[in-house]
């Protein structure tokens, strides 16, 4: 399964967390991106997603808000 992976977050959210191990337990490499240190990569979320809230799960261009496992976990079969 070669997926490019991006999750959007910030420290601290018990969310983004659960979501980045959720991919750390699958043996999945994932680029962490924290939209609290860049302005720019927030704004990048925003415009992908429609939502200012995190964590912003990109999986091969297909966004998922919000730690919505069925939703990866059917992406990542896909």
């Amino acid at each position: 399964m070669n997926k490019k992976i991006k999750v959007y977050g910030v420290p601290g959210c018990p969310f983004c967390k659960r979501t980045k191990e959720f991919f750390k337990s699958k043996g999945l490499n994932f680029e962490d991106i924290d939209v609290a240190a860049d302005h720019n990569l927030a704004e990048e979320m925003v415009e992908k997603s429609g939502h200012m809230s995190v964590p912003v799960t990109e999986i091969d261009g297909e966004i998922v808000i919000g730690f919505d496992k069925e939703k990866i976990e059917a992406l990542l079969r896909s």
